[in-house]
């Protein structure tokens, strides 16, 4: 199987899908939808794992916990995603320590659908890699990574590529939020 990853310039694709939000009993489970997103007009960043109950997986989801404050000070909705079930996304959540305090949708594509149209579901398991994509209010895909199954990203690199491309300037190599732009 080749993947063909959506990349830059191209509409993120529509998708409704379950997600958790809570661990509240009878709060758990939200629909969470691409126009609900859109509508919103902010940003969006999407990252994904391969596995609930697995080892790299929280480290990352813990630290875009840590940095939520961070996207929504700069209008962007953080959405983590995975192709496991909403039930076992809320079963991880109440058994690991580090997930309980969420403040961000687990959305779940058990039918594997947007992972394959986003083209980052690996060949052998079927399962998503670690990507991520920064999506502009306008739903178009602005950044993309994808990473291999064993190693876990940099949240605050993420962070400092949405500032740059929010600045809609020429960013020169490791800019960071607060330095001078380029002009042509």
């Amino acid at each position: 199987m080749k993947n063909a990853v959506v990349s830059v310039g191209a509409q993120f694709p529509e998708f409704k899908k379950k997600a958790v939000v809570s661990i509240e009993k009878g709060k758990e489970f939200y629909d969470i939808s691409s126009e609900e997103i859109r509508s919103s007009g902010k940003w969006m960043v999407m990252f994904w794992w391969p596995k609930d109950f697995t080892f790299v997986c929280p480290t990352e989801i813990a630290e875009f916990n840590n940095h939520f404050q961070d996207f929504s000070d700069r209008d962007a909705i953080l959405i983590g995603a995975s192709t496991d079930s909403e039930f076992v996304h809320a079963a991880w959540r109440r058994d690991h320590e580090d997930l309980r305090g969420l403040k961000f949708p687990m959305l779940a594509d058990t039918s594997k659908s947007l992972a394959a149209e986003l083209g980052i579901l690996e060949a052998e398991e079927k399962i998503a890699y670690r990507a991520t994509f920064i999506v502009d209010p306008q739903g178009i895909v602005r950044w993309t990574s994808v990473y291999d199954l064993n190693v876990g990203r940099n949240v605050k690199e993420v962070i400092r590529v949405l500032d740059a491309l929010q600045t809609d300037e020429l960013c020169p190599c490791n800019w960071q939020k607060g330095e001078a732009t380029l002009t042509a």
